[in-house]
């Protein structure tokens, strides 16, 4: 009782709001990161939904309006590529090998198509216009994975028609397109692997992060700041005690 006086006291008051205040800050910065754990177990849960659920028919109208929830859903099409309208993802590398993955519009119907990232090919290849034995002509069962477009940074806003880029932007390639574009694209999926164009499957992550770690982190902060706190203002109290204690012994041995 007496230690719970003395830090609202005179004495100790500010230093003891100061305490408090830290210490509410790092259990809000621990409640935060609870929410954010919870927040990746929605979106855990949302992916497992999706990966569980039958490929998406892009030949089918119409597509779900939440694109996030189409993020490495499977899907299937019967289409044509337009290889005319081709462009190249640049810097991209395969197991170390230089290249560029090839972007590929694949006409749905008369009017629609969806981006297809076809996968790497060499750099050599695409340096010394070989590419046109990757083609894909005539009607093609496609199957992949649904991935989202990524924005462009401000300053890179493309001038004019884009046969390179450097990351797969829906908006800026369908400026320069006769038909609509779905508003994302498609990893073409793997087949084999054993000669290019070489393809991945999305890399699924249903971790839950550091998120636990990290609150479980600011709730020790806390009480750590607040023992201390305590302990180092009984040890001065015990000090203050002690000294005014010896003064009174020597006066009673005079």
């Amino acid at each position: 009782m007496q230690l719970i006086k003395a830090i609202f006291s005179r004495k100790w008051m500010v230093v003891t709001g100061v305490v408090i205040l830290g210490m509410a800050v790092m259990v809000r910065l621990g409640i935060w990161q609870l929410d954010r754990l919870e927040q990746r177990r929605a979106a855990n849960a949302a992916l497992l939904a999706v990966l569980a659920s039958e490929p998406l028919q892009l030949n089918d109208w119409p597509l779900p309006e939440d694109l996030e929830s189409l993020k490495d859903g499977e899907v299937v099409a019967t289409g044509e590529f337009d290889l005319e309208r081709q462009v190249v993802l640049v810097v991209q590398n395969w197991n170390g090998r230089a290249g560029v993955h090839l972007i590929t519009p694949f006409l749905l119907d008369d009017e629609t198509a969806v981006l297809v990232d076809r996968g790497w090919v060499p750099q050599a290849d695409y340096d010394n216009g070989k590419l046109g034995q990757y083609d894909e002509s005539g009607l093609v069962q496609l199957e992949g994975y649904v991935a989202l477009s990524r924005p462009l940074p401000r300053n890179a806003q493309p001038e004019g028609p884009q046969r390179e880029i450097y990351r797969v932007n829906v908006a800026s390639l369908q400026e320069q397109l006769p038909y609509e574009l779905l508003p994302f694209y498609v990893l073409q999926a793997p087949e084999g692997n054993t000669t290019p164009p070489f393809r991945a499957e999305p890399e699924i992550d249903l971790s839950e992060g550091p998120h636990l770690s990290y609150a479980i982190q600011w709730f020790l902060f806390t009480a750590i700041l607040g023992g201390g706190y305590l302990i180092f203002v009984h040890k001065s109290l015990q000090s203050t005690a002690d000294g005014k204690a010896i003064p009174a012994a020597a006066d009673e041995s005079v």
